[in-house]
């Protein structure tokens, strides 16, 4: 994108949220502007409001309960997708990282931080603000220095530019505290870390870690110099920072203008084809209040994938990506790329392999329309990942309707491979 094109877009974000600032007198805002993190969950359990809020999360409890399975196209695992493999990961820097900081913790702390390798507090991420399972360390509640211990596992884990975003995407959750005047609610360390299993460069000894909070949830799975780094989610409302420390900042454009530029490409029978609904929110689709088959719920809007559907069954649905000219193959790549630029360099060079050598099963699809100011939701689904981008209504700015400032992503691997299951010995599985 030129820096034109760059100041244009991003003009256009800042003006668009700006409009939609909510009332802040309101009871809503008032009462969580006085609360803690934990005040404001227990106040949400006590009073089940809002309704809908609330019983999606008693769905989500169900779904937690269930035993791993994995993501299916079909509801069978497919086996022989995921291979071990020396990727070139520096091992040996992030152990070093992560045993750092379990030197400076004390006893109490690592026993909260620390779990099996194959716990299923591995799938206790979710994206709301609600802290609804405060497992791990909370950053905002350690020192300073051990906030930023974690911060270098993590960055030592990432490619430079993977971390990047991640760091992006927690200061506009602190930004978006700070728009609507709940810094104790979200801020830039609004976030859980968990460590499992025994830092170690031996693949026969996997570890990993997960960061979960608003609009940022890693799960990050090693097996000596191999890495996973899926299930994640990436969120941003709104996705630029036009005012203070970090003002400039912008997350999310890249992967959507890609899908566009993509969707407005094809010709008028792919896109026919593509196109799932013409509504963001269509009475065709399913809204029957169970998220393992709906289509639509008020919290992940058009996500299939988002936290807790380990195990859903996601049909193949769209237009097949072998069909495409090369140029429109390469944009789906490019969207991958910018999708998964959390994996380190040569990680990210042969996960985009294994997804182009998919490309004869692999589907996109798109909800809603595809003009240069539509909001939308896609897809990129095949065996070995789902890649869903989607513009949201607001949850706390006030567009009743889904805007391009609003952005949700989710990245899964399908049969097995989200949290590194397909590649872990059966002692090490989830």
């Amino acid at each position: 994108m030129s820096s034109l094109n760059r100041k244009s877009s991003f003009e256009t974000a800042s003006a668009a949220f700006r409009a939609h600032i909510p009332d802040l007198s309101t009871p809503r805002f008032q009462t969580a502007s006085k609360q803690s993190i934990y005040e404001y969950v227990q106040s949400f359990k006590e009073k089940q409001h809002p309704p809908w809020l609330f019983n999606l999360t008693q769905a989500w409890a169900k779904l937690y309960d269930e035993p791993y399975k994995g993501l299916t196209s079909d509801g069978t695992v497919r086996e022989g997708l995921f291979e071990r493999r020396d990727e070139g990961v520096e091992i040996g820097k992030v152990v070093a990282k992560a045993e750092e900081l379990l030197g400076a913790l004390d006893e109490e702390q690592k026993r909260k931080v620390r779990y099996p390798i194959n716990a299923r507090e591995w799938r206790a991420w979710s994206n709301p603000e609600f802290l609804l399972r405060p497992f791990g360390l909370r950053l905002e509640e350690v020192p300073e220095a051990t906030a930023q211990s974690i911060l270098r596992v993590i960055e030592a884990s990432l490619s430079p530019e993977g971390y990047q975003k991640a760091l992006s995407a927690m200061r506009m959750n602190h930004f978006l505290g700070e728009v609507v005047h709940l810094p104790h609610i979200m801020n830039k360390y609004s976030y859980n870390f968990l460590l499992f299993g025994a830092p170690s460069t031996d693949p026969s000894s996997p570890w990993g870690w997960l960061l979960y909070g608003h609009h940022l949830c890693l799960s990050c799975f090693f097996r000596g110099p191999q890495v996973v780094i899926s299930p994640l989610f990436c969120g941003a409302e709104p996705n630029v920072i036009d005012a203070g420390a970090w003002k400039g900042t912008e997350i999310l454009h890249k992967e959507g203008n890609l899908g566009l530029r993509l969707m407005q490409s094809l010709p008028p029978e792919q896109q026919q084809k593509a196109q799932l609904y013409k509504k963001l929110r269509d009475d065709r689709m399913k809204q029957t209040g169970d998220l393992t088959v709906d289509e639509w719920n008020k919290d992940d809007q058009r996500h299939l994938c988002g936290a807790f559907r380990d195990n859903r069954v996601v049909p193949y649905q769209g237009v097949l990506v072998s069909s495409f000219t090369p140029e429109q193959q390469q944009l789906v790549l490019d969207i991958a790329d910018e999708m998964v630029i959390y994996l380190p360099a040569k990680s990210r060079q042969l996960r985009l392999a294994d997804i182009k050598k998919h490309f004869d099963e692999t589907y996109f699809s798109w909800i809603g329309g595809y003009g240069d100011a539509d909001a939308y939701y896609f897809r990129v689904h095949s065996p070995v990942v789902v890649l869903e981008f989607d513009h949201h209504s607001g949850v706390f700015l006030a567009n009743a309707e889904p805007a391009k400032f609003h952005t949700h992503t989710i990245v899964r691997t399908p049969n097995a491979g989200d949290y590194g299951n397909a590649i872990r010995d059966r002692e090490h599985k989830l």
